[in-house]
């Protein structure tokens, strides 16, 4: 079928990886604007000037006081009543949050890192703790991974994860320091030794989680000792450690070879495109000159067709798209129930490696859970785009509405029988192959 201008669909690619999806008014705007000027813009906009943002403000959650096995039934049943209240005030905030925010990069980019950073809320437990962390990403995002990395190391929902407030100088404990060396920073068994990790959990000893959620070490229950890790030795604490590791030459390419899979494509840059970015990276590993290179690189255009969308940003791409209202809390809940039916739930990553990848998605036994929400969707969208365009051009009205190029002959077979129905037509085109991978 006929298509965009070649200069709208890169345009609509930008607009998708940078944010949830995308519109046709939308990409309008932005190929009007010029991409590098749009890139420029949307990189550096300030969420606390968003009135998406500033009109989805965080919930105000505390720390619930869990009730001992033995203790009072009521209380503890009280406790537990609590705690599931505050975790669907959670989803939903920040379900709403991605879908309201008027430059979605800041939130894409800290759902980014909270699949990097994998934590779930299955073993925190505490909501706040989680948002928290959450918003600890959001700060630090955007600008050097060195802070970052330094923050989420001591962060409470981190060290409860991974037991790093179990982690004392009279029993170790070598979870957070094995896995942060082997998923967050450097690789699989990539330059360190089961020696190293040793080390490094005598370096993370001592810091616990304070009754108000804050992280503060505690000397007597940490190694103060010399340690030998990854070619230094000295009285290495958590900074010690953390900067021994970000110090290792293969730390760089590793972190941004992981914004890329996640960001451009699932192919791994060429060498000459990851000098570029590593050269933006610099050594202040700079995260928002890393972005710039990656997206303004000619493989991030022919990488088009490459990037099958998870389903979080499935979901929120299509609430945006079609204007759906979330402020009702009903709509929230069944949009986190269509994503916990998806395999994917903000918040609740699989395990500390995050959440699987492309083709993982596709699978045949979530279409029909696709269609399902796809139908919940258009029926709640405004589907004005499609209504008004005559029988003939609604398969184009409903690419336009996606921000979507065009319509494969397969995909345009698929949504013919559609015409004449365009909450149909809407429904089946949020599965097609065209919205599904960018």
């Amino acid at each position: 079928m006929a298509s965009q201008a070649p200069d709208w669909i890169a345009t609509a690619r930008l607009l998708r990886r940078l944010g949830f999806g995308a519109s046709g008014p939308a990409v309008d705007a932005a190929v009007g604007e010029g991409r590098t000027a749009y890139l420029a813009r949307v990189l550096a906009a300030d969420p606390s000037t968003d009135k998406g943002v500033l009109a989805t403000p965080p919930p105000a959650l505390t720390l619930v006081q869990r009730v001992r096995a033995g203790g009072d039934p009521g209380k503890r049943e009280a406790a537990r009543t609590e705690l599931r209240q505050e975790r669907q005030e959670l989803l939903a905030w920040w379900l709403r949050r991605m879908a309201a925010a008027t430059e979605p990069w800041v939130e894409r980019r800290t759902f980014a890192w909270h699949n990097h950073f994998a934590t779930s809320l299955a073993k925190v437990q505490q909501p706040a703790l989680m948002l928290q962390q959450n918003q600890t990403l959001r700060r630090l995002g955007g600008g050097s991974f060195h802070d970052l990395a330094h923050a989420v190391l001591t962060d409470a929902a981190m060290l409860r994860w991974l037991d790093g407030n179990k982690n004392t100088a009279a029993s170790p404990n070598e979870n957070l320091a094995r896995e942060f060396m082997e998923l967050f920073a450097l690789g699989h068994g990539d330059g360190y030794t089961e020696a190293d990790v040793k080390q490094g959990a005598r370096a993370l000893t001592g810091w616990v989680i304070e009754p108000d959620g804050r992280t503060t070490l505690r000397p007597k229950r940490h190694d103060d000792g010399t340690k030998t890790f990854l070619g230094v030795t000295g009285n290495l604490d958590a900074a010690g450690y953390a900067d021994a590791v970000l110090a290792q030459p293969q730390s760089a390419g590793y972190v941004l070879t992981r914004m890329w899979r996640g960001l451009v494509s699932p192919t791994p840059p060429a060498p000459a495109t990851l000098d570029d970015v590593l050269a933006a990276y610099g050594t202040s590993r700079d995260l928002t000159a890393a972005v710039r290179a990656m997206v303004t690189s000619s493989e991030f255009t022919a990488a088009e067709g490459s990037q099958v969308v998870s389903p979080v940003e499935w979901a929120v791409g299509a609430v945006r798209a079609l204007r759906v209202d979330l402020s009702d809390d009903r709509a929230a809940h069944r949009l986190v129930t269509h994503l916990r039916a998806l395999g994917q739930l903000p918040f609740y990553p699989p395990s500390v490696g995050g959440w699987p990848s492309g083709q993982a998605w596709l699978s045949t036994a979530s279409l029909s859970t696709r269609l399902e929400a796809g139908r919940e969707l258009a029926a709640a969208g405004d589907l004005s785009i499609v209504e008004q365009a005559s029988g003939s051009n609604r398969l184009e009205a409903a690419a336009y509405l996606l921000g979507v190029g065009g319509w494969s002959d397969r995909s345009a077979a698929a949504l013919r029988p559609y015409a004449g129905q365009p909450a149909s037509l809407v429904a089946v085109a949020l599965s097609t192959a065209e919205f599904l991978v960018h």
